[in-house]
């Protein structure tokens, strides 16, 4: 044998060669049903490990229902058009149920171009599949939605600061002053699902899911800008980190950060289209009184609420001590240095409510999606005693069921 034969190593290959490119090999039918059984397991197990949070949100929430049950009748009201049909609830069964007008019209408060279209959409295509009227459709699409929103915000918090506190965060979110609109007819709960399970990819590296998520927080309210941005500036710095070590940048990084914004801006690009003017959804909202002001709305119903009314609104001082607290929390959590992510959603989505000079009372519901300025109480109740974590979630609760009954029996105009 020559002594010049090329060395191989034992399978054959030849150092300081490449490598021959084998084709993958086809996907059988046995290792799909791996994969699957692999992916039902991981659901499984992650559904154990969110079981108490959902647990403490159902048991929030069915707290809520029954004190609305008990109470509507002895205001002579009926409970099921409450939470389905009314005020919003009634906007987006319109639009379910004939679409969305083509003119901008001058009537203040009457153009449904406001109203963002993945909930109405959803509710007309799973109406064709379910008994029953579009009401209960839009009513049961909110509750499932709100189980899909709270253990997201569960794993959120699971995944910053373990299982205690995101449980603790999920039953936080669950007794929020105005957590009754989390079982109606309305979109809070939907847009916290994308928004909850968009800041939890992008906090575990998925960045496509992330996007995609936020491209359905984009057209499902208007604040899904916030959650475009999170994505997108998160992403924008994970770039420039990589750049300031001179690494490649990653294409999912990049394509998320392009992506997340799309549904949010197909939105309003559809809605100029359809008006025949480039700013028709801002014409839209102006009609509505919903532009930006700098929060000087904001600044004048403070004052006149807390020192000049003699005799304020409930309802209305519940909103303006909820506006204060939302700002309170969110200098905590930049305190505590939470996540990009998460401090630019939150950042975004109060900068959108407090500098409206749109109507004042629904801005408590508008926070209701910001589930993050709630970390820091729950890692303050995490760290308390048992039973000041007793007392004060006790609290939270009964003052939660409270309010929502209010908001829903007492107070007049839409939560």
């Amino acid at each position: 044998m020559s002594s010049t034969a090329p060395k191989t190593t034992p399978n054959g290959h030849i150092p300081g060669t490449r490598r021959p490119r084998t084709p993958p090999a086809p996907t059988s039918p046995r290792s799909r049903q791996a994969r699957a059984r692999h992916l039902l397991r991981t659901l499984r197990q992650a559904a154990r490990h969110a079981a108490p949070a959902l647990a403490a949100y159902l048991a929030v929430r069915l707290t809520g229902l029954a004190v609305l049950a008990f109470w509507a009748p002895r205001r002579r009201q009926d409970l099921w058009v409450n939470l389905a049909a009314q005020w919003d609830s009634d906007w987006y069964l319109g639009i379910a149920e004939h679409g969305y007008t083509d003119e901008l019209g001058t009537a203040p408060n009457a153009n449904n171009l406001a109203f963002f279209p993945l909930y109405p959409v959803l509710v007309k295509a799973v109406a064709v599949l379910t008994p029953g009227s579009r009401a209960s459709t839009g009513l049961g699409l909110a509750v499932v939605a709100s189980l899909v929103a709270a253990w997201g915000v569960f794993a959120v918090g699971d995944r910053l600061h373990g299982r205690r506190v995101g449980v603790l965060l999920t039953t936080l979110w669950a007794a929020f002053p105005v957590g009754a609109v989390q079982w109606m007819g309305y979109t809070e709960s939907l847009f916290t699902a994308c928004a909850a399970w968009s800041l939890y990819a992008v906090l575990t590296g998925r960045w496509l899911w992330a996007a995609g998520c936020a491209s359905l927080a984009g057209l499902t309210r208007p604040t899904g800008i916030a959650v475009a941005a999170a994505v997108t500036v998160t992403a924008l710095l994970h770039l420039a980190r990589h750049r300031a070590r001179h690494r490649a940048p990653a294409p999912r990084v990049v394509a998320a950060a392009v992506l997340a914004p799309l549904g949010w801006c197909a939105y309003l690009a559809w809605v100029g289209l359809r008006l025949g003017r480039w700013d028709g959804y801002f014409a839209v909202q102006r009609l509505w009184y919903n532009e930006l002001d700098g929060g000087l709305r904001t600044l004048h119903q403070f004052r006149w609420l807390l020192w000049r009314d003699p005799t304020p609104q409930l309802f209305l001082v519940m909103v303006t001590l909820t506006l204060v607290g939302a700002v309170v929390l969110f200098g905590l959590s930049a305190w505590d240095r939470q996540p990009p992510a998460l401090l630019v959603y939150t950042g975004v989505v109060l900068v959108i409510v407090l500098g409206s000079g749109g109507v004042y009372f629904p801005r408590a519901r508008f926070l209701l999606p910001a589930f993050p300025l709630l970390l820091p109480l729950a890692l303050h109740l995490s760290r308390a005693s048992r039973r000041h974590r007793a007392l004060a979630l006790t609290a939270a609760v009964l003052g939660s069921a409270y309010c929502g009954a209010y908001m829903l029996l007492v107070w007049s105009a839409a939560p």
